[in-house]
């Protein structure tokens, strides 16, 4: 695939509903695990302009940066701490409205607002964390869970 994106102007479920057959497109063929998790992660912060947006994958029992785009972030993350520790204690979803409410919050960033986690499991287990922050409070909703929890049921399926 080329490597322009094709960003509508439409509604954030638009958005989404375009941008996932471009995301598939721009993987296919490529085995390269880093290679794909930066072009996700590169897409999705280019179509909504997100403050952050990257994984953690799981080493030595940590979460490990890896690929992101945004400014500096935390490196190493402990099981259930920060909302990407509490993602993959968990096993789910975890979605901030306010960053600066919650109690077990991480700040990597002081700009950052909101932010969603989402856990990458492969056969049951969780390999790692898609990790989305926004300089806006109430910044992620019900259709970015949706539409993101589908993108990473697709990635892990090809790492």
């Amino acid at each position: 695939m080329a490597e322009n994106l094709n960003i509508v102007k439409g509604s954030k479920e638009e958005k989404y509903i375009t941008l996932l057959p471009q995301l598939k497109a721009l993987c296919e063929g490529e085995t390269n695990r880093v290679a794909n998790l930066a072009n996700v992660a590169a897409a999705i912060k280019q179509t909504f302009n997100y403050f952050w947006v990257g994984f953690y994958m799981i080493e030595d029992n940590e979460l490990v940066l890896a690929p992101f785009q945004g400014p500096i972030a935390c490196t190493r993350i402990k099981k259930g701490k920060g909302v990407c520790g509490t993602a993959w204690e968990k096993a789910e979803t975890v979605r901030v409205d306010n960053v600066d409410e919650y109690e077990n919050h991480i700040a990597c960033s002081s700009l950052s607002k909101s932010e969603i986690v989402v856990p990458l499991i492969k056969n049951n287990e969780v390999i790692g964390v898609f990790d989305l922050d926004h300089d806006v409070i109430n910044a992620f909703d019900e259709v970015d869970q949706k539409y993101l929890t589908e993108i990473c049921a697709w990635l892990v399926s090809i790492l």
